[in-house]
């Protein structure tokens, strides 16, 4: 039963991460989010194309979906407000984990969605306060000074991390940090190409 709990946690994961509100914004807008901009379906494309309001609803959609499917998983194996039982943190990895691959990847938009960085800063929030808060702490101090996004961004999955580990959480969600990380960093590798050549934009969101 246990087993078929994990399995169910994980397609509720996928298909909720799968659900990418930024290509069905932007085709309501009139274009698809992928041929515009950096073709990037997240919510930094949708503020540099469409302005601040798409944007921060993307963000906010994005969140949402993440969070349900960390929930889903803790409470289906077992968490409690104060306990989370044998299983609990382990359902909470098993979603956040699904859900960021399905947000990445996701198989009804042809596998091409997202970077995964509004789904990692509510991952951290959830593996622990402390730790959301070291992560949109370095997102947002590094974001400034460089007046790029993505660099913000793969300073904010180092720091889910490190914060991670000098907080002692648990070993469940430690590998959610990691794996949060590895898969952040992975999709900025074009980003970090750039910023290596000293070509990466600064980030400028649309307006009217």
């Amino acid at each position: 039963m246990t087993t078929i709990k994990f399995i169910l946690v994980a397609l509720a994961g996928y298909l909720l991460g799968s659900i990418n509100f930024s290509i069905w914004l932007s085709r309501l807008l009139g274009k698809d989010i992928r041929r515009s901009g950096s073709g990037n379906a997240g919510a930094t494309n949708m503020a540099r194309t469409f302005g601040w309001g798409p944007g921060v609803a993307t963000l906010a959609g994005d969140m949402i979906k993440a969070a349900l499917a960390m929930l889903i998983g803790y409470l289906m194996l077992g968490g409690g407000l104060h306990d989370p039982g044998p299983f609990g943190d382990w359902g909470l990895m098993t979603g956040g984990m699904a859900v960021m691959l399905g947000h990445c990847f996701p198989f009804m938009h042809d596998f091409r969605g997202g970077k995964g960085v509004a789904v990692g800063g509510i991952t951290s929030l959830m593996v622990d306060w402390r730790v959301g808060c070291a992560v949109f702490g370095s997102f947002i101090l590094f974001a400034l000074l460089s007046k790029k996004v993505s660099l913000g961004s793969i300073c904010g999955a180092i720091a889910i991390t490190v914060a991670a580990l000098l907080l002692h959480v648990s070993t469940p969600r430690l590998l959610l940090s990691i794996f949060a990380m590895c898969l952040v960093i992975y999709q900025h590798r074009e980003n970090i190409k750039r910023l290596l050549k000293g070509t990466e934009p600064d980030f400028r969101a649309k307006t009217k």
